[in-house]
């Protein structure tokens, strides 16, 4: 229940009250002014008490039980027809000859108060690629950097926004990632910025990552980020022998992978606890990424580890697994 910061009464106020007139031996007039109401607010939560007992004494909504005009079922169809006809709210007032306030009340508990909500539903669509390095996906995600332990640990933020102002901000870790689409392998590393050299480097360090792994990447697939639009970054695909494929603007579900893996990177890395500084979270990446691999049971492996979809040998195991 929302109560007003004003309230003269609450449904304790209210009990206490009511009790004062009929066992405290109070005039309604005496309780009434003694809670900062009129007595026939006092005698109302009275009455009220009387016959439902301490529920009597809760909030009701203010709507009327019954409306003298309310709109009948005829013009109530009649409104949502029209508006399946993709009719805005004033055109199907003037129509129907109802007011638009009314017919926007009628829309909203027809759930149809946006155009389009009269769409169907986009399908999910879930995919995943057959043999791993068919695709890998490529993402970026900034993290600020900081000296000492930051606003989401102490909830004290006087000062920060003053001091990047005054250019005096700690500044941004630029966290590239990548994740096989089959395997649902990663690879991450802390890049200087999200330019085009770093965004080459990061690709031709993953590439060789999934080589020592085993594993041949034949398709990349990003957003469309200025760095993966450069020309240095489709020069080194076309060197690395990978098709580069962008996903649809503005639609980072394409990339969902991608996307899911930095939630759980900053849930259970970046801010799984306190770090005194950036760097040291920064030194705690590779660490986790390791238990993401090699550890971690994975909701959509059916519990299985990343790197158990690559069906090594236990020789090998023992060689990668440092």
């Amino acid at each position: 229940m929302n109560v007003h910061k004003n309230a003269p009464l609450t449904p304790l106020g209210r009990e206490r009250m009511v009790r004062a007139i009929l066992e405290g031996g109070q005039t309604p007039q005496a309780a009434a002014r003694a809670a900062g109401v009129c007595p026939r607010t006092a005698r109302k939560w009275v009455a009220r008490f009387t016959t439902e007992g301490r529920a009597g004494l809760a909030d009701r909504s203010s709507r009327p039980q019954r409306l003298r005009q309310p709109t009948s079922p005829a013009v109530v169809e009649e409104v949502i027809a029209l508006r399946r006809r993709r009719l805005p709210g004033q055109h199907i007032a003037n129509a129907v000859g109802l007011s638009p306030a009314t017919v926007s009340r009628i829309l909203k508990r027809a759930g149809l108060s946006r155009l389009k909500d009269l769409d169907p539903p986009e399908p999910v669509r879930r995919y995943e690629r057959r043999h791993p390095g068919e695709l890998i996906h490529i993402d970026i995600k900034k993290l600020g950097r900081f000296h000492q332990v930051g606003h989401r640990i102490t909830g004290e933020r006087r000062g920060q926004s003053k001091a990047r102002a005054k250019g005096q901000g700690a500044g941004w870790e630029v966290v590239h990632v990548c994740i096989d689409d089959a395997s649902r392998i990663a690879f991450t590393r802390i890049m200087p910025d999200e330019k085009a050299k770093s965004a080459v480097a990061f690709l031709k360090a993953a590439i060789a990552y999934y080589k020592s792994l085993g594993v041949t990447v034949a398709r990349v697939m990003t957003d469309n980020g200025s760095c993966y639009k450069a020309r240095a970054f489709a020069r080194a695909c076309k060197r690395l022998k990978l098709k580069h494929i962008r996903t649809r603007p503005y639609t980072p579900k394409t990339n969902g992978k991608a996307e899911r893996f930095i939630q759980t990177a900053l849930r259970e890395w970046a801010y799984a606890r306190a770090y005194n500084t950036s760097n040291e979270r920064a030194h705690q990446l590779q660490p986790w990424t390791h238990a993401y691999n090699w550890h971690r049971p994975h909701g959509s492996l059916k519990a299985n580890t990343p790197i158990s979809r690559l069906g090594l040998p236990e020789n090998n195991l023992l060689r990668l697994h440092i």
